[in-house]
């Protein structure tokens, strides 16, 4: 076991590394002598913790047993939200109490939303807190955009200095709505908890013509911009108007044991999207959402070649990918770079495709994505589980012949590349297309990639799919890897079952 977070009110344990999502045998759990049941998960969250106080967790699987002692946190004070006036009837509007309990938290102290359903606006996070959403709390965001402040792309300083961005929207700086919970320039905050943050996107009108502008561009659930220390436990986001989690700019995130949720009809509604961020730990997650999963991102080409701010240092690890677009993306808004990502002991089901890489002409210069390790992943079910694209047609212009061509163009300050990619000891069943589809750019090829003790099980006389978002790629089925525009294709110690043809197919 490996004590991975400790606040005055919970914690977060690894029980066995070795499994992913779940652990390879269920365990016997009980913390300080009292029993907690039987487990499955291999990330698990302790909840209902006194402060300042000594536990021991201990883990019995059959004859064997393991144990962890650890200490909570002390806590200055605890805020009830009902006694600044909320509700918690799900009709009243409880904004006003809500935010005069965060306003008023002192350091070291946590605001409590006991059980109920707190109907709320956008509500605005201050450092050094712990906001706790008891079980039985759901935290109900408003329906009415009109009552949402909006936070501006781009505000120009009075005197000497950079441009203040604050709104963003799919990589751009424009006007957008605020979070649920939204946090701007704030540290050491512990957002913790077994409640629910609700969208209510179905009972509003935020999933109707979602790609025109309504007053302003649709926000997410939770938005941490330029924010550090921050810890998100236990919660689950469900029914986004769009993007659920989107951390901006920050540094020093965790994410443990969170579940996010959402039909897989809705629009846009991305699990996890890290932009241009540095140090983040996503941990026994749960992802069901009606686009990516996950998908790591670092603005398009305003944002990447002013700002120059790759998303780095990114550990995603024994958490569930189930349908989705995608199982775990890069891109394809990745102007700034992405590197140094590692994704390990996942599991994923259902979703079309299952590692993603998404690039394409006009992200520039700085769209660098390098040193990309994808290591233990359990597949089912996943039609494409190896993607790597650097002709994908997002954009307006996604469909013309400069981002679509096949023939060279030359290497300028458009042009993006994709470094060293390793997918090693992925193990797939049921996959329908191919194993894997590489597309490079003639002009620059895809520097590198590893397919290394993987295998791949596929469906007999599976239907024909579309592989890769890009023009004239045909549909196929139970087809190997299928390789363009590439330097080095390493495949080692790979099988793959109910193919047709080749085991590796590059295309001239």
């Amino acid at each position: 076991m490996k004590l991975l977070f400790v606040s005055a009110r919970s914690a977060t344990v690894l029980l066995d590394e070795s499994g992913d999502y779940s652990l390879p045998v269920p365990v016997s759990l009980s913390l300080n002598g009292a029993d907690l049941g039987e487990e499955k998960r291999s990330v698990i969250s302790l909840f209902g913790l006194l402060p300042d106080s000594e536990y021991t967790l201990s883990m019995r699987q059959g004859q064997t047993g393991e144990q962890i002692a650890f200490r909570t946190e002390p806590e200055s004070f605890t805020l009830d939200v009902r006694r600044f006036g909320a509700v918690g009837d799900g009709v009243t509007d409880d904004t006003p109490a809500l935010q005069a309990a965060i306003c008023c938290c002192p350091v070291g102290g946590r605001v409590l939303l006991p059980p109920g359903r707190y109907l709320s606006g956008p509500l605005f996070l201050k450092s050094h807190l712990t906001l706790e959403l008891s079980k039985g709390a759901v935290l109900a965001l408003s329906t009415d955009r009109n009552r949402f402040p909006i936070l501006p792309g781009i505000t120009f300083p009075t005197g000497v200095g950079s441009d203040l961005l604050l709104g963003t929207q799919e990589g751009n700086p424009l006007d957008c709505f605020a979070a649920a919970l939204t946090g701007v320039e704030v540290e050491d905050i512990r957002l913790i908890g077994e409640g629910v943050i609700d969208g209510q996107a179905p009972e509003g009108d935020w999933w109707k013509n979602p790609k025109a502008k309504n007053r302003s561009w649709r926000g997410s659930l939770l938005l941490l911009e330029r924010c550090r220390n921050v810890t998100v436990q236990g919660l689950t986001f469900r029914n986004s108007p769009f993007w659920n989690l989107h951390p901006l700019f920050s540094e020093d995130l965790s994410f443990l044991n969170i579940t996010v949720e959402a039909p897989a009809i809705s629009p846009n509604t991305d699990g996890f999207d890290p932009e241009s961020c540095r140090g983040i730990r996503l941990l026994g997650a749960l992802f069901s959402v009606g686009d990516d999963c996950i998908a790591i991102k670092s603005g398009k080409i305003w944002q990447g070649r002013t700002l120059q701010m790759p998303c780095e240092e990114i550990e995603i690890a024994w958490c569930a990918m189930l349908d989705g677009h995608g199982g775990v993306t890069i891109g394809s808004e990745m102007a700034g770079g992405v590197r140094h990502v590692r994704v390990h002991h996942c599991w994923m089901r259902g979703n079309d495709r299952g590692l993603r890489i998404k690039s394409r002409r006009g992200r520039g210069k700085f769209a660098v994505v390098d040193d990309i390790r994808f290591e233990d992943i359990r597949m089912e079910c996943v039609k494409m589980p190896l993607v790597v694209n650097c002709m994908y047609f997002c954009d307006p212009d996604g469909h013309s012949v400069f981002v679509q061509s096949r023939d060279p163009r030359p290497v300028d300050d458009t042009t993006p590349t994709i470094g060293s990619i390793v997918f090693e000891r992925v193990r797939a069943v049921g996959c329908q297309a191919c194993a894997g589809y590489i597309l490079g750019l003639p002009e620059r090829p895809v520097e590198s990639v590893t397919v290394r003790d993987c295998s791949f099980d596929f469906e007999e006389n599976a239907p024909a799919l579309v592989p890769a978002m890009a023009e004239e790629v045909p549909a196929v089925r139970n087809q190997g890897i299928i390789a363009q525009f590439i330097r080095e294709l390493n495949v080692e110690n790979v099988s793959m079952d109910h193919i047709d043809g080749d085991m590796v197919r590059q295309i001239d």
